[in-house]
């Protein structure tokens, strides 16, 4: 058995951490686009794209692994099974045409647009291992921990960390680096996080271990 890491300077060693930033990406926090015609507030979730920008330049410069994970809809449903499409049809402010594959919707936002070499992983459900290859990219680069960010905390931050830690990942999710259209169901994640399944320090913290 590897030696566990106890402490966040372990965890978060860039030899062996990967940052995934979650559906940032038009439909959610562009105004116009389709999480604002559903009549969700854009303000929490555009709130956090500063201090996501801040990790992924942290992470650029440490040498972190990043992966870009972004909600994929087939046209005409074609992903979308009959309770997976009933659901989104009455989710709160959530709509079942949100990320059609190849439409602007989709394109990951411009602050936080992937570069050269970065993971580009695409995703039909609310996790970002369900039916997708992050799991492989993750272990071939030998990656131990997840520093998850982005939106929506209670949805598809929840169920990405639930299934990391479910396969072995180290947890790592900074309050202020995701964000949620409801603020009791983003506190109510992450002390889901710190019960159990791992820590929640802020940006500032994680930043102070890859920049030494």
């Amino acid at each position: 058995m590897r030696p566990m890491m106890r402490t966040l300077a372990e965890q978060v060693d860039p030899r062996h951490t990967a940052l995934l930033v979650i559906d940032m990406q038009n439909d959610f926090l562009t105004p116009g686009f389709g999480a604002e015609r559903a009549g969700r507030d854009l303000g929490p979730a555009r709130h956090v794209i500063p201090a996501i920008a801040r990790l992924l330049a942290g992470a650029r410069g440490a040498g972190v692994a990043v992966a870009h994970v972004g909600f994929w809809t087939l046209p005409d449903h074609g992903s979308d099974s009959d309770t997976w499409l009933w659901k989104r049809e009455t989710a709160t402010v959530s709509s079942p045409h949100l990320c059609i594959a190849d439409t602007p919707g989709a394109a990951f936002i411009d602050e936080l647009a992937p570069a050269s070499g970065e993971w580009q992983v695409r995703k039909h459900r609310y996790s970002a291992f369900t039916a997708t290859n992050l799991d492989l990219l993750l272990r071939a680069r030998d990656i131990r921990t997840l520093v998850i960010t982005g939106v929506s905390t209670n949805a598809c931050v929840e169920t990405t960390f639930r299934a990391g830690f479910e396969l072995g990942y180290a947890v790592v999710v900074p309050p202020d680096g995701c964000a949620s259209w409801n603020a009791a169901l983003h506190e109510a994640s992450l002390e889901n996080v710190r019960h159990r399944f791992g820590v929640t320090p802020n940006v500032d913290e994680i930043l102070s271990h890859w920049t030494q």
